[in-house]
């Protein structure tokens, strides 16, 4: 499996949440991550356990409307039961093996940008190659008093 397309897939996704503006955007990520952790209900690699990690994530997810870090750990348990699944050899698509796995990759880069606020990388971009700006002096935020 490449494992750089899973991270990829994450920075593309923070890409595009970055297009939401806020409250928006961490609004729609306690639903996203409250969705992902019913991802394997239908195929029920755990049988009955399944329904208390559904339990368990959505109460996250509903921590996560005022919370960018219970988002964040939304995720890692996301990414925790992605593992479960690929050790057993139950991935979240069954035409294709690795999926639990790439799943399990990518989650956590979401979950860091989480654990950061759920900042706009467009924005940030932005800032950082505006006109005027220079290389040299992209670092520089000391104001020096007069």
């Amino acid at each position: 499996m490449n494992l750089v397309s899973p991270v990829i897939v994450g920075i593309i996704y923070c890409l595009l949440m970055s297009l939401i503006k806020e409250p928006h955007r961490r609004h729609f990520n306690a639903i996203m991550v409250g969705g992902a952790g019913a991802a394997y209900l239908s195929g029920g690699g755990f049988g009955p356990w399944e329904l208390p990690f559904v339990a368990l994530t959505a109460y996250v997810a509903y921590r996560g409307l005022d919370s960018w870090a219970f988002i964040g750990v939304g995720w890692l348990l996301h990414t925790a039961w992605d593992m479960a699944h690929h050790l057993k050899g139950n991935p979240i698509l069954p035409f294709y093996h690795d999926a639990s796995l790439a799943c399990a990759i990518c989650d956590p880069v979401i979950a860091l940008w989480c654990f950061r606020g759920g900042p706009s990388l467009i924005a940030l971009v932005r800032r950082r190659f505006r006109p005027g700006r220079t290389a040299d002096h992209a670092h520089d935020h000391v104001s020096v008093p007069s």
